[in-house]
């Protein structure tokens, strides 16, 4: 089975996507499975490497640049080169796209619509589950109506704060109370996202998610544990057991997610029985009302009086060696390579199922 292997993007999470893709490919069983990388410019352009039959050795990356770039071709030995493609044209070449794009333009539902329109089997969320998962003031409404606990919020666009900025101040600081969180609502990986405990932070805060979205989430702090759990499945939904993420500082960012490996993992997490029930619970319903396929990472907060609230659904988590989401499979009796495998086939049965349907627009008995 040839797997069309897609990374990179034009996001701010681009590194991330990277790493998981290096890693992916690591754990991939190629004596079922050919990787064609296909690796997507900070610029949008498709580049597509030489066909794997084994994993890349550890000193190489899967950084590509355009193979007609004669000039910094010169000046850059040991530089990996790829074939400029068009997405139709590559796409239609494998058997099942595995995108392991991060953040906007490749888990927001787009690239997923490409998919769609193209008419090929794809691994994880469709066009639904991926949009609405990944924009956390949709998300919201939705986990609302499916009665899961979450802490109180505000949401802003750009035009309401470049309209009236004291009002729309006025209008959080009447709902919440310091510290807030002040995120971009279409963004991962704590990109864009501040602390913030005042007015003038807030207002700084505001400024600096807007550089990354014309929406916004403002959301009351919280002094909680951070608990988290991995789903998989389409309409047999599995949940893992949950774990922690046990930190040095208050707040996880970016740094610390990805470059200073700070904080710790406790996996499984130290919870009574009944917590823990409750939390796979919430997760299949938060899963199952953005209509989640393939999979998943449910995250939460736990405070010191044994409250629950939703933080996020994140419907492409990182398969680096430090995330979660497969470690957390591991310690539910799940192989790394085994993940691959159910997720690749995941894909074929929902497109199978969705192939299924009539589109003739005739009448059936």
């Amino acid at each position: 089975m040839k797997l069309n292997l897609i990374y990179g993007g034009k996001s701010p999470e681009h590194e991330i996507s990277v790493l998981t893709a290096m890693s992916v490919q690591k754990k991939l069983n190629y004596d079922k499975y050919v990787v064609q990388p296909i690796y997507i410019t900070k610029q949008g352009q498709w580049l597509r490497g030489e066909v794997l039959e084994a994993p890349l050795s550890e000193d190489t990356n899967l950084y590509l640049e355009a193979a007609d770039h004669a000039a910094f071709r010169a000046e850059s030995e040991g530089t990996s080169f790829g074939e400029a493609v068009v997405p139709s044209d590559v796409l239609a070449e494998g058997t099942v796209a595995f995108p392991l794009l991060h953040g906007p333009n490749g888990e927001d539902g787009t690239i997923q619509g490409l998919f769609e329109t193209l008419d090929v089997p794809y691994v994880g969320c469709g066009v639904l589950a991926s949009a609405a998962g990944m924009d956390k003031v949709t998300s919201k409404y939705l986990f609302r109506e499916a009665q899961i606990p979450q802490v109180p919020f505000v949401s802003l666009t750009r035009y309401q704060w470049e309209h009236d900025r004291e009002q729309a101040i006025s209008r959080i600081e009447g709902q919440l109370v310091y510290p807030l969180f002040v995120k971009p609502s279409n963004m991962g990986s704590s990109v864009g996202i501040s602390v913030v405990n005042n007015r003038d932070e807030l207002a700084d805060g505001i400024e600096e998610a807007l550089q990354f979205d014309r929406r916004l989430l403002i959301e009351q702090g919280v002094d909680a544990r951070e608990i988290e759990l991995a789903v998989m499945g389409n309409d047999d939904v599995q949940v893992s057991v949950p774990g922690e993420l046990v930190k040095e500082q208050a707040f996880y960012d970016y740094d610390a997610k990805y470059v200073d490996d700070s904080v710790k993992l406790q996996i499984p997490a130290e919870l009574p029985e009944d917590m823990v029930a409750q939390l796979q619970d919430y997760a299949e319903r938060a899963y199952r009302v953005l209509d989640g396929s393939g999979l998943a990472r449910c995250d939460f907060f736990v405070t010191k009086n044994n409250a629950i609230y939703i933080n996020e659904v994140n419907t492409l988590p990182g398969f680096t060696t430090i995330s979660m989401f497969p470690m957390l499979w591991e310690a539910t009796g799940k192989t790394y390579a085994g993940i691959l495998d159910e997720l690749i086939e995941l894909a074929i049965e929902r497109y199978n199922t969705y192939h299924a349907l009539s589109f003739d627009g005739g009448q059936h008995a």
